[in-house]
């Protein structure tokens, strides 16, 4: 655990710094607490990709706590802004603990590490002792197929796939059938990252959910959604796309190592209700980690 929390305070490094510095500089600043303090603060948290209205809501509630707890000393706003996004970030612990039988359904756009992602979920609930069977369900990306073949093999898991622009829902079927005769514990279905056409998307999906319910309706089925993190904005409006589209259960958050942009998990969080699960923090097959709130918050903010 030690390990995977230096992971993520070192992810975290591009956006801590853009944070801890801005938060630095503002404080120094003032020596009393105003209008003109909320409003650079607020600004620092656009600027990091927390949103705008995230950000007001943010300052609005800092404004009623400084008010209502009579807080004068400046350097207190350091530690009432971590808790305010402790809280967002915390609104309900995410459930990760996946019944033997699960099947998940991983969407998300093409390029966002959805292929990689699906690895590392898989060699991480194989070292915790589940045998996983994984659907190669993105037909329409040959390369999308061979990736996955080659995280699969790395795992040591059984990967059920048919060959290219085949339709995705009868990968989907006979995997469950695969995962039924090995009593395979969990069942990851890749899918199609395209939002171009709504409509194709939504009814892609509903199919893919007929099969598993009909299928395997043993199974506790979920949605989980895959997010770059570089992405900022972008990725929170993929989110209400696909959550416009399906009911997504959870968040992926990948590429936290690589941005400044690491506020968009409170975003989520607060503009979508959708928890973030697992946080991918580098490349290797084992960095992805169930997302703590509480720890990410003292991260970003250099609070470790």
């Amino acid at each position: 655990m030690a390990n995977f929390f230096q992971k993520m305070v070192d992810s975290l490094g591009k956006t801590r710094k853009q944070l801890q510095s801005g938060l630095d500089s503002i404080l120094s600043r003032f020596v009393s607490i105003d209008e003109e303090l909320f409003d650079e603060l607020e600004e620092m948290l656009i600027l990091a990709d927390v949103g705008s209205a995230t950000s007001s809501d943010i300052m609005e509630t800092l404004r009623s706590r400084v008010k209502a707890e009579r807080v004068s000393d400046v350097a207190d706003i350091r530690r009432l802004l971590i808790e305010e996004i402790t809280k967002i970030l915390d609104a309900g612990e995410p459930d990760i603990s996946y019944p033997s039988p699960s099947a998940i359904l991983v969407i998300g756009v093409n390029g966002v590490g959805k292929t990689t992602s699906i690895g590392k979920l898989t060699n991480l609930f194989m070292s915790q002792g589940k045998k996983v069977v994984v659907a190669a369900a993105d037909t329409f990306r040959a390369a999308a197929i061979d990736q996955l073949a080659i995280w699969c093999e790395r795992c040591g898991a059984l990967m059920i796939r048919h060959q290219e622009n085949s339709d995705p829902a009868a990968v989907v079927y006979d995997s469950v059938a695969s995962a039924k005769s090995r009593r395979a514990d969990i069942l990851i279905c890749d899918t199609a990252g395209r939002l171009q056409n709504k409509k194709n998307l939504m009814e892609e999906l509903k199919k893919l959910f007929r099969v598993l319910s009909t299928q395997f309706p043993e199974a506790q089925r979920e949605v989980l959604l895959v997010l770059d993190a570089t992405t900022g904005q972008n990725g929170l409006n993929q989110a209400r796309i696909f959550k416009e589209v399906t009911d997504v259960k959870g968040v992926i958050l990948t590429k936290l190592d690589g941005t400044a942009k690491g506020g968009i998990i409170i975003a989520i969080q607060n503009e979508l209700n959708i928890p973030v699960k697992y946080i991918c923090t580098g490349e290797a097959i084992d960095d992805i980690q169930p997302f703590n709130a509480r720890a990410f918050a003292g991260a970003m903010f250099g609070n470790v």
